[in-house]
């Protein structure tokens, strides 16, 4: 991936408008303790915790309680009447990726070629883009950044929303290794003549003889790499390959991009045939072939909430209602703000849909917090508030899941994080504008 030159193609674009505020400079290192007292604590994972204080020191929690003890030096902070959650976490996005769409110089999310797992997201992500702290001002302060290819796109890392560089943001890397599923249907309308359903259909064959001609070429290379063990391979070094041998070793899962039945149960099929593990990102049709997804224990990352239908025919509440058949149905997933990166503020309210459609509001939290810590293998740093993981919080007016609530303070690692951003800048910018 190429780092887009952001900071000159759009340097104008990226300048605070004169007379407000600055571009929020990255938190430092948590340098002493800090209890947030009086607050409602909803620790997630387990009870929720009246008037509690959470303790947090080098960017760790230490105690949480009623009235824990405090340690020497340690900052009280009130937050009577407030709530405190751990950080939002958006399971799939292009953040710092791409910064407008009609601007080609800003989108870095796609490599050249079909068949790229050697791909690693952090290469690409600038740490200078707008739409952090846009983000992180709804309270999401954990993303998992992933790539977008034509087959095999690379691999994703999870990400802080904030930092100097894009190796500060990175909390893990590589997560999973991307696979976009091919469409399985064909355009059968009466107007399609035979010659364009044979395209499509060798089209698709095509394609999916590439995905196997990859995973036993991958194989391959594995193979011959272990036979020569520490002596000098009498092959080149592969890249490609290289990056796919963690999934080949069960360490590494593989997110197949789908939403139709069809594609999601040939992907699964063809991860049952090449023995690795699997989650599914999309997940649309996913309540459709819930025994199939349970057989082989597949999680799903809903792909938003707040969509059109993907069929004519099916109902207008069916993409509002999936959340709630997964957890009828025993699935394990968690809620994503899918592709629309310049709205990844908005991951809060794609639970907050959820629960008006029948989701449990404390599954919808929990959709967003702790199961995708669980399902994207980072449920030790964050996802909950719990002694022993980062101290990666919001404190809040009200119900995050709620759009009147406002985010008051934020910590990433214990760092205190500046909540100003540009739509804030202009805000408090229009407010002065002269009336008539």
């Amino acid at each position: 991936m190429r780092r887009s030159a952001l900071l000159v193609i759009l340097g104008i674009w990226l300048l605070p408008p004169r007379g407000v505020a600055s571009v929020p400079v990255p938190a430092k290192p948590q340098d002493h303790p800090i209890a947030l007292a009086g607050g409602t604590v909803h620790t997630v994972s387990r009870e929720t915790i009246a008037r509690g204080t959470v303790v947090f020191d080098r960017g760790r929690i230490v105690a949480i309680g009623g009235a824990p003890e405090l340690p020497a030096n340690c900052e009280r902070i009130d937050v009577t009447g407030k709530q405190v959650y751990p950080g939002l976490i958006d399971a799939f996005t292009h953040l710092g990726l791409t910064e407008i769409d009609a601007v080609r110089a800003s989108l870095d999310m796609t490599e050249v070629g079909d068949i790229t797992p050697n791909v690693s997201t952090p290469v690409a992500i600038n740490p200078e883009s707008e739409l952090f702290p846009v983000t992180r001002s709804n309270g999401v302060l954990l993303a998992l950044v992933a790539p977008s290819g034509h087959l095999i796109g690379g691999t994703s890392a999870m990400i802080l929303l904030d930092g100097w560089t894009s190796q500060d943001m990175t909390l893990r890397a590589p997560v999973a290794l991307h696979i976009e599923w091919p469409a399985m249907a064909l355009d059968r309308s009466g107007a399609t003549p035979d010659s364009t359903l044979r395209h499509q259909a060798d089209a698709r064959d095509r394609t999916l003889a590439s995905l196997r001609d990859a995973f036993e070429s991958a194989r391959a290379y594995q193979r011959a790499k272990a036979a020569h063990g520490d002596r000098t391979p009498l092959h080149p070094n592969d890249q490609r390959w290289e990056a796919m041998i963690p999934v080949l070793e069960g360490k590494l899962p593989v997110i197949v991009h789908a939403d139709e039945i069809h594609q999601i149960e040939a992907a699964v099929a063809f991860a049952a045939e090449q023995k690795f593990r699997m989650i599914l990102f999309g997940g649309y049709d996913a309540p459709r072939c819930a025994d199939l997804l349970l057989r082989y224990h597949i999680p799903v990352i809903v792909s938003e909430v707040h969509r059109l239908p993907l069929r004519r025919a099916d109902a207008y509440d069916d993409p509002f209602t999936v959340p709630e058949r997964l957890r009828e149905a025993g699935i394990e997933f968690c809620l994503a703000n899918g592709e629309r990166t310049w709205n990844e503020r908005n991951l809060p309210y794609q639970a907050g849909m959820a629960v008006a459609y029948g989701l449990p509001a404390d599954e919808a939290l929990r959709a967003v917090t702790l199961y995708p810590a669980r399902i994207l293998g980072i449920a030790d740093r964050a996802g909950s508030i719990e002694v022993g993981k980062d101290a990666t919080l919001i404190v809040t007016d009200g119900d995050p899941l709620e759009n009147t609530t406002h985010v008051e303070r934020a910590y990433i690692e214990g760092r205190q994080i500046d909540l100003s951003d540009k739509q804030k800048a202009l805000y408090a910018k229009y407010k002065q504008k002269p009336r008539g």
